[in-house]
């Protein structure tokens, strides 16, 4: 298992379509995607469960992958997550 916290800096946080773009990002990988956020954990391979985390811009938020290719699919993840648009 493998995880790493970081802040969201996309100005929309994780909402409707950042969110759409995480969740089918992390699709293709075999590993399981959490994400922690005000002390909870969500799947992050399910857009339902990370648009009900109500994330928004400078959260920060733990990402935590565990499985075959954890490491691809963390490194995915936090592109995904800081990078502003």
């Amino acid at each position: 298992m493998v995880s790493k916290k970081v802040t969201v800096t996309n100005p929309e946080g994780l909402h409707m379509r950042p969110a759409g773009e995480f969740t089918k990002a992390m699709a293709p990988f075999a590993s399981s995607v959490n994400i922690k956020f005000g002390g909870k954990d969500f799947n992050g391979k399910s857009i339902m469960n990370v648009l009900a985390a109500g994330i928004k811009c400078g959260s920060e938020i733990e990402i935590e992958c565990d499985g075959a290719d954890e490491q691809a699919a963390l490194d995915k993840a936090i592109e995904i997550v800081s990078t502003a648009e």
